[in-house]
This record gives C-alpha cells, sequence and structure tokens, in this order.
C-alpha cells in the first residue's frame, strides 16, 4: 500500500492510499481513524475520488469522529 494524495483538512488529516484495485481513503482525527475503500474500477482516478470526498463526506466523517469520542470517554 503506497500514499497517492491527500486532501487538506484544518482538523483531520486525510490521506489517500493505492493498494492493488482499490483506492482507500484514511481518516484521522486524534486517536481514532476511519478507512474508506473504493474500487479503482469504479472510481476510475484520484480526481474522481476526490470529488465523492466533498463537505457533506467529510462532514458526516466528523459526526461520526465525534461519536466514536463520546464512545471512548465514555468507557475511560
Amino acid at each position: 500500500m503506497r500514499i497517492i494524495d491527500s486532501i487538506p483538512h484544518p482538523s483531520i488529516t486525510i490521506s489517500i492510499f493505492q493498494m492493488n484495485d482499490k483506492f482507500i481513503v484514511k481518516f484521522e482525527a486524534g486517536p481514532m481513524e476511519q478507512a474508506f475503500k473504493f474500487n479503482s474500477a469504479d472510481v476510475r482516478s484520484v480526481e474522481n475520488l476526490k470529488k465523492i470526498i466533498d463537505p457533506a463526506f467529510i462532514e458526516t466523517v466528523r459526526d461520526r469522529f465525534n461519536e466514536m469520542f463520546l464512545q471512548m470517554k465514555g468507557i475511560v
């Protein structure tokens, strides 16, 4: 797996990897991470993938990070 690009964001690290026939988009915030796998044949290019990872998609990821943080905080 190799990193091929990133998407700038002020509070989340967004990295794009390529492995075999997949693009993997990894979001990192503090101690948590989320990853999404996309079939290369469906997406076709990094440019198309970046169009999929739009502000609405990122906001949903941020909401999920908040839920994850609250869940983790409830355990500790």
